[in-house]
């Protein structure tokens, strides 16, 4: 089974919820009838036995429903305020498909349309919806303006889905839509450079180049962390939450006590953090998630050799965004290895298809998810384990960087 998420923002850049995208396995690639409705039910199934906080956090699961999902009991073992029913773009609209919304809008579920294409004034659903979807890339702003304006008069939510990019989604905004879905939120904005940034980049910059000689100093680098009195904070109180009852007494101790490719990861994370500190939470949440996934796969595909380096290079594939440079000019003064750059500005290298890899399944593209867990020798159930392992790991790391000073 694959399962995937995907976030949904508000106007604010605030995660609302997660759209859950899954199959079941091999054999159900889409939604056909008793696969779509085998996968659905393995979904709910695993989060009611596993929590649904362990993949969507505390928000709300928007999980696509067919006609035949829906006429079952199985909804309901999610609580109502955790789940937004997507009803599937090819439901037909009958009476007892109707009654049975209805039942569930009673007890408390809210109903979404999605990838919306339908006549609004004739389609069945729309007066009990709570949630309209538009496919901006099937049906473009400029072709909505009338369902999108009967629907706001209405009082329903408007979401758009596949913004792909900063513009669409202002545009979006204006024409009164308050949900959005898409990657729009990791590109970068290509308007030149931050001193604040730039600056912060140099500092870590100095830590990354002695983490990269042949013998690294603990004393050299608690020197530079030593100068940056918030760095040097933020850093003790990691390494006191991991310690639990040992006492750390200095930076050089904090920093003996973690080993240095510990260190080396946590001041990775620490730049990324600091350098994207405007930018929407769910971005340094991506990054968490990838480097954990591109680790795991390269530790379960027999790769180990270069675990690191695809930690790495998971971790830094969203430093354009947080930049608003291209990948080049982000990665400059960078002290990397040359397969994560190789990876990251070229698009080649040993380890693109662990990124090929990470990506594919984030987006939901089963069909080349399982061509390249094939080529690098990975199972399903194992790449799977590896993203719930991860997304938990990515959630647990941000608890402990963002935890009450």
């Amino acid at each position: 089974m694959f399962i995937a998420r995907q976030p949904i923002f508000s106007k604010t850049m605030d995660v609302f919820g997660y759209e859950l995208l899954f199959r079941s396995g091999s054999e159900s690639i889409g939604f056909d009838g008793i696969s779509s409705t085998h996968a659905t039910a393995s979904v709910i199934g695993g989060l009611f036995e596993s929590g649904i906080d362990e993949i969507v956090d505390d928000k709300r699961a928007f999980i696509n429903f067919d006609a035949g999902f829906i006429m079952t009991d199985l909804p309901e073992l999610i609580e109502s305020h955790r789940l937004i029913i997507e009803v599937l773009e090819d439901v037909v609209a009958d009476q007892p498909l109707i009654d049975r919304v209805i039942e569930l809008k009673k007890k408390g579920y809210k109903i979404a349309l999605d990838d919306f294409i339908e006549s609004y004034d004739d389609y069945p659903l729309v007066r009990y919806a709570d949630i309209i979807k538009f496919d901006l890339m099937e049906t473009p702003l400029e072709t909505i303006g009338t369902p999108v304006y009967k629907a706001l008069s209405q009082g329903k939510v408007l979401l758009a889905e596949k913004v792909e990019d900063v513009g669409v989604f202002e545009l979006a905004k204006m024409m009164g839509f308050s949900l959005f879905q898409g990657y729009f939120f990791s590109k970068p904005k290509i308007m030149g450079r931050s001193n604040h940034k730039s600056s912060t980049k140099a500092q870590y910059a100095r830590l990354i180049s002695e983490l990269k000689k042949e013998e690294p100093s603990y004393q050299v680098l608690a020197e530079i962390i030593e100068k940056d009195v918030n760095l040097a904070y933020r850093l003790m109180r990691i390494i006191s939450a991991r310690a639990g009852d040992d006492l750390v007494y200095s930076i050089k101790r904090a920093l003996t006590y973690m080993g240095l490719k510990e260190i080396e990861r946590w001041i990775n994370i620490l730049m990324i953090q600091d350098l994207g500190e405007n930018k929407p939470k769910e971005l340094m949440t991506l990054s968490l998630v990838r480097t954990k996934f591109a680790e795991m796969i390269a530790l379960h595909c027999k790769l180990k050799k270069i675990k690191h380096e695809a930690s790495m290079m998971g971790l830094f594939s969203t430093l354009d965004a947080i930049l608003d440079q291209n990948m080049e000019e982000a990665l400059s003064d960078i002290s990397l290895p040359q397969s994560i750059k190789d990876t990251l500005i070229k698009n080649e290298g040993e380890l693109m298809p662990i990124f090929r890899l990470v990506k594919a399944y984030e987006q939901g593209d089963w069909d080349l998810t399982s061509s390249l867990s094939d080529s690098v020798k990975i199972d399903e159930d194992t790449l799977f384990d590896a993203y719930m392992t991860s997304v938990k790991w990515a959630r647990d790391t941000i608890r402990v960087m963002y935890m009450k000073q």
